[in-house]
């Protein structure tokens, strides 16, 4: 929840592009197509949490990666979400737990960094990026989930883009995005943070967009 600002920044829900862009508005779509070089772009939205696991159940969705939440036990109705994931062809879970509700239906169990070992941004409500700096090594084999969808992508021929070794790189190339064609159009612009170097970012304060 600290992080749910965050979260839509980046275009973590399926109703949305990243940088706060529309997926309904053919410009948006243009413009993330062009600046990440990426030919093939969603036409509508995707499936929102209920009718995902209704889609899954109907057999609709055979791949769900299900990534630093619990919807066995989050989630309206727990049989129907049981029998969606007991169904589906290829369940993966990313946690930072051995076992949960959830886990019990993974197909492939990915081993994830929890809050005390993440190392990046947040945003909350008011719009205010902070820079959040682990405290503890990532245990065992566990991986930032940016360092397992890289790798992810990387077998999938994707590597070329998707060739971060630091955290930094990620937001700065986010930040340009969200100057791209902007010309003031969007509020969220952090465009001026797209030349931060690795040690600036690591020391970066708590600032508002919009600047």
């Amino acid at each position: 929840q600290p992080n749910a600002m965050g979260g839509r920044e980046v275009g973590g829900l399926a109703n949305m592009l990243a940088a706060h862009m529309d997926l309904e508005n053919p410009e948006h779509i243009s413009t993330v197509k062009t600046y990440w070089n990426a030919p093939v772009m969603p036409k509508r939205q995707g499936l929102k949490a209920v009718d995902l696991f209704n889609a899954i159940e109907e057999g609709k969705v055979k791949f769900v990666w299900i990534m630093g939440t619990n919807p066995v036990v989050s989630m309206p109705n727990r049989g129907q979400v049981e029998r969606a994931l007991s169904t589906c062809d290829m369940v993966v879970v990313s946690d930072i737990v051995e076992s949960n509700d959830t886990l019990n239906y993974a197909r492939i169990a990915l081993p994830a960094t929890g809050w005390s070992e993440k190392d990046g941004t947040v945003t909350n409500s008011e719009r205010r990026i902070s820079r959040q700096r682990g405290i503890l090594p990532p245990p065992g084999s566990a991986k930032h989930d940016w360092q397992i969808m890289c790798e992810v992508a990387g077998k999938m021929g994707f590597g070329e883009a998707f060739s971060f070794t630091h955290p930094s790189q990620i937001f700065v190339e986010y930040a340009g995005l969200t100057g791209y064609q902007n010309d003031g159009k969007r509020q969220l612009d952090l465009s001026p943070l797209q030349a931060l170097s690795e040690v600036q970012y690591n020391g970066l304060s708590p600032l508002q967009w919009p600047f």
